[in-house]
């Protein structure tokens, strides 16, 4: 269905369609929360109500992510499409720690009826938008394989792609906060919920001043990319590995920050270099590889936590983020020209042709490197040189 849900955002009017499926999920939320406040929901209904979310949710988030290129002027498009990426990001790892909050405060029935609530603002705004200043948007009219039109681009451009093979590996074995914070408060810490909901909050927080910094940044770039994949990998390893409750939620605000930074600069990334009359299928495959890799991923994640405990599965996501940047800069030595320099440290030189793509600078590369090391990659830069 994602493909689908990419060409509606392409071809159709996404404002009235945002209306529409913001409409749709407030409508969700208020029925499932009448439900479960009366007490007459059953575990069917729950499901039902589940399926109906996740397809309003496919349809809902390509056009929601694309519509930000209309709602700013060119020079400014970076920063807005920064900014609400940061919201939304933001909002996935805040939102829980609030919902849990409420529910121990007014139970599960009231939260859905105020979430159904705040839909209310949502349409508000988005029906007083002055329709004469929004940003044009190209036309794509009706023709025979659009859908396929929408592969074949992401396939011909490698910076694209080199991002969501990235994003597949964070978002699939990195992106379990809920089994990481849950079973280390249980198993590692012996706390109970409230130490559960500390936990997500210290995730929150470091998420919301992740978000913060990278609304602040002129435009995304390759080497931030890197830079918070191995931030990612670093602060996970790190909260493996502490002793105590207290410091182990001190450290995840830490893994907070470089996750928002490492979500936030990706999809910066994707709907920058996406053509704007492509954004829409483009950042629906973005959207369907972040969010379908889960499925397959928490189930690893957990037998892993079950199996060998939390702090070895807090490894593997800390695995992911290093094979991650890993993924980057191998594709920058192939197909980006990069070269080494090293004098007070190890730093990769790159030098970008294509247009597009992030400009030329620095990644420094923490802790000190082994010379067999440096060398080798030297070498295998210099052969990729040759060859070209």
């Amino acid at each position: 269905m994602i493909p689908i849900t990419g060409l509606i955002a392409d071809r159709y009017d996404r404002r009235r369609m945002l209306m529409l499926t913001q409409g749709a999920l407030g409508t969700l939320g208020l029925a499932l929360g009448l439900l479960v406040v009366t007490g007459v929901v059953q575990l069917w209904m729950v499901w039902g109500f589940a399926l109906l979310l996740g397809i309003v949710q496919a349809i809902d988030a390509p056009i929601r992510q694309s519509f930000v290129s209309e709602l700013v002027p060119p020079e400014h498009l970076s920063n807005a499409v920064s900014l609400n990426s940061a919201s939304f990001n933001g909002a996935r790892l805040i939102g829980p720690a609030v919902a849990g909050v409420l529910i121990a405060g007014v139970g599960s029935g009231w939260v859905f009826l105020i979430n159904a609530a705040s839909f209310l603002a949502v349409l508000t705004s988005l029906r007083f938008i002055r329709v004469s200043e929004l940003q044009f948007k190209p036309k794509v009219a009706r023709a025979k394989g659009q859908i396929k039109e929408g592969f074949r681009y992401v396939k011909g451009r490698p910076d694209l792609v080199v991002v969501f093979v990235m994003i597949f590996i964070i978002g699939t074995f990195g992106m379990n906060f809920p089994i990481f914070t849950s079973t280390m408060a249980t198993q590692a810490f012996g706390v109970g919920a409230d130490g559960f909901g500390l936990l997500t909050s210290a995730v929150a927080v470091g998420s919301l001043a992740g978000a913060l910094l990278s609304a602040r940044r002129e435009r995304p770039r390759m080497r931030i990319l890197v830079l918070a994949s191995i931030s990612f990998g670093v602060t996970c390893a790190v909260a493996a590995v502490m002793p105590t409750y207290w410091t182990f939620a001190a450290v995840l605000v830490a893994v907070g920050l470089s996750s928002i930074t490492l979500m936030t600069t990706a999809n910066g990334t994707v709907q920058l270099g996406a053509a704007p009359q492509m954004r829409g299928r483009v950042m629906a495959l973005y959207m369907a590889i972040f969010t379908g890799g889960t499925p397959i991923g928490a189930p690893i994640v957990g037998w892993v936590a079950n199996t060998f405990g939390p702090r070895e599965a807090i490894g593997v996501g800390s695995a992911a983020g290093f094979a991650a940047a890993a993924v980057a800069i191998v594709w920058l030595v192939r197909r980006q020209h990069l070269r080494l320099r090293h004098d007070d440290g190890l730093h990769f030189r790159v030098r970008h042709d294509g247009d597009g793509l992030p400009p030329t600078g620095l990644i420094p590369l923490p802790g000190a490197a082994q010379k067999a090391q440096v060398a080798a990659t030297e070498l295998a830069a210099e052969e990729t040189l040759a060859r070209k």
